[in-house]
């Protein structure tokens, strides 16, 4: 078997193309074990997951509780407002304590950009990046690159767009490196005030019209506004934003026929994206959702499982 030579899982610029392709190998392994009656192996039994998250989590924390479970993993699970920081701990002291009970996987959300690394630096767990303020968010790009891969046979190649908020989006980050790297063209799209300057030094191009940036395109991205993250109004009002950006069926006909349209969730129907598109033929949110689970049982496995 292949050889996956990391502690942690901070960001997808430390992974190499092998190492992407090992992910989403094992993944689509561990896809037929979510059919079967008995969703559970015992590939992890004796090992600890610690999922920690200072944000609100829907996808992404439920389905590394249920990946760890399924692969027999002990989970336990901690927000900041259950935590000693709310009477003055600081994040590292936090997780030294948490490393005191030896555990083997740490999964950290934190709106602090760089706070899994900082934390990666203190403790011998494994940590595994579960988002990081407007930095990175891995396994995102990791389940979105699997249902690309899966849905339209490959990912070298093809032409992708992302419209949204990119500036302040961790998950636009991870995509556009694991995209590229992965050998996909990739358009950024979005009201300028939300593109990063010089963004084009990542191997991508910015095409400000939307209805321009998804012709002839395979797949279709979009992102949610982090509101949560701006300090100071960037566009007029959200009506506006919609009406312009907003992904229509009038505006996807622009694309290619098997187009497939994605976001990461959650989405907020009638300004990113219509109920038509979200619900439509199109649309594999759902299924990114349900790869969201086996991604993140590779990733587990990959870091403290069998690989090893």
């Amino acid at each position: 078997m292949r050889k996956f030579d990391h502690r942690h899982l901070i960001g997808m610029g430390r992974l190499s193309v092998d190492d992407i392709e090992l992910i989403l190998d094992t993944a689509e392994s561990f896809k037929e074990l979510s059919e079967r009656d008995i969703k559970k192996v015992p590939t992890l039994r004796g090992k600890s997951v610690v999922n920690f998250f200072f944000e609100p989590s829907t996808r992404t924390r439920t389905s590394f509780e249920i990946a760890a479970k399924r692969l027999s993993a002990d989970t336990f699970s901690l927000s900041a407002s259950g935590s000693s920081m709310v009477k003055g701990e600081t994040l590292i002291d936090t997780a030294l304590n948490l490393q005191a009970m030896k555990p083997d996987i740490i999964v950290l959300r934190h709106p602090s950009s760089g706070a899994p690394q900082l934390i990666a630096n203190r403790v011998k767990a494994g940590i595994i990046n579960a988002g990081d303020g407007i930095n990175e968010h891995p396994t995102q790009s990791l389940l979105d690159l699997l249902t690309i891969r899966e849905k339209m046979g490959k990912i070298k190649g093809l032409n992708i767009s992302i419209i949204g908020d990119i500036s302040h989006s961790r998950v636009a980050r991870s995509n556009i490196i694991g995209l590229t790297k992965m050998g996909a063209d990739v358009t950024l799209s979005g009201p300028p005030t939300m593109i990063p300057v010089g963004v084009e030094s990542l191997g991508v191009r910015v095409v400000l019209n939307p209805a321009e940036a998804v012709k002839g395109k395979d797949v279709i991205m979009l992102l949610r506004i982090q509101l949560e993250r701006q300090n100071k109004a960037l566009f007029p009002c959200v009506r506006e934003y919609a009406s312009y950006f907003g992904l229509t069926e009038k505006i996807i006909r622009a694309a290619k026929k098997d187009v497939i349209v994605m976001h990461p969730g959650p989405i907020n129907r009638g300004v990113e994206i219509s109920s038509e598109v979200a619900d439509g033929p199109h649309s594999v949110i759902f299924d990114q959702a349900t790869n969201g689970v086996a991604v993140r049982m590779a990733v587990l496995y990959l870091l403290i499982g069998g690989a090893k």
